[in-house]
């Protein structure tokens, strides 16, 4: 029962693809479970096999302790840790032959918290893949393209599990610039091209300009 983890930045499309993969799946014949570990979730386009809302909601939070929206989620993060064990029970009740996990909206909250790699190493004791989602809006310009391969960085040094990159919401870009990303992701020599040319005509900013 592998299990993936799906990871990108706010609004990189982690919910979406988490639903059309687990359809494809399904199409295939794949028997395949969802897990939503976003205890913020007001509505999901999939229906979860396992909900951690079940567990922590980040609304009782914010009534119970009077926080805001981001203390609450913040807490909440660090909550899910303490039912890894019930989620775990909750998974393998399923008994899917492939597991998808939508990871909460702001990637922060689970990748650079002490609880999220705990999350990942103690839900299950199966083979684990990070899937980082890359936002083809974003990436398509050359700067934005680099900063999200550091943040992918960051995120395999927090999880140290196999991670794959992937190109979302391609069809919000012509084809051309899709392809282009990719490139990039091949071809360094192409990368620093793009990046001179997204340079070009700037200079650097210095005290007193």
């Amino acid at each position: 029962m592998p299990v993936a983890f799906v990871i990108g930045t706010a609004g990189s499309g982690k919910s979406l693809f988490t639903a059309a993969l687990s359809e494809w799946l399904k199409m295939s014949k794949q028997d395949v479970a969802v897990v939503n570990l976003d205890p913020g979730a007001l509505k999901l386009p999939y229906s979860p096999d396992v909900d951690v809302r079940n567990y922590v909601d980040v609304g009782n939070l914010m009534e119970k302790y009077g926080l805001g929206p981001n203390g609450a989620l913040i807490m909440a993060a660090d909550l899910i840790a303490d039912e890894v064990e019930n989620i775990t029970r909750d998974i393998e009740a399923v008994d899917a032959d492939f597991v998808l996990v939508d990871t909460p909206g702001q990637m922060e909250l689970f990748a650079f918290r002490a609880s999220g790699p705990y999350i990942v190493n103690e839900l299950t004791k199966e083979p684990k893949a990070i899937v980082y989602l890359f936002d083809a809006v974003f990436s398509v310009n050359p700067l934005n393209y680099v900063s999200n391969m550091f943040l992918s960085a960051a995120v395999y040094n927090r999880f140290l599990q196999p991670q794959v990159h992937l190109l979302s919401k391609c069809d919000l870009i012509p084809k051309k610039d899709a392809e282009k990303i990719a490139d990039w992701s091949a071809n360094v020599r192409a990368l620093e091209a793009s990046i001179e040319d997204e340079l070009e005509g700037t200079k650097p900013f210095s005290a007193g300009t």
